[in-house]
């Protein structure tokens, strides 16, 4: 399944090519996959709170562009939606993600950006959401 640009499959969005290096603070090399599946594992932790499905699997994560920072980590770009412009958590969810991004190993710096373009529906959330949902 694509997902704006980025292939994903059953663990998330996967990269297409091999990323630098991210020392971790333990020692052990961190390349770009990693972190990225990490940063994603700590988003699906994350939830909207009128919906009981975490807002990766909502599909409202459009990407996750990850830089070199100069001292080996990354810094994290996160490019998400909103179910809607009026949604009630529309303060908290993006600084929920960006806690979550910041505080992940290999990430110097997160940064959250609302981007409003493609609108979300429910066509975007996983299949799993779905079911959970009860929007199939």
């Amino acid at each position: 399944m694509r997902h704006f640009g980025l292939a994903r499959d059953a663990g998330g969005l996967v990269s297409r090519r091999a990323g630098p290096v991210a020392r971790q603070h333990g020692g052990e090399d961190m390349n770009e996959d990693a972190v990225r599946q990490a940063i994603i594992k700590g988003i699906k932790t994350v939830f909207d709170p009128e919906i009981p499905v975490d807002i990766y699997e909502l599909g409202l994560i459009y990407g996750i562009d990850l830089t070199s920072a100069e001292d080996g980590q990354f810094n994290a770009h996160i490019r998400m939606t909103l179910t809607s412009p009026h949604c009630p958590s529309a303060a908290e969810l993006p600084e929920e993600v960006r806690a979550v991004t910041q505080t992940t190993e290999g990430v110097k710096e997160a940064k959250v950006e609302i981007v409003w373009d493609p609108p979300w529906d429910r066509a975007k959330m996983s299949e799993e959401a779905r079911l959970n949902t009860g929007f199939f």
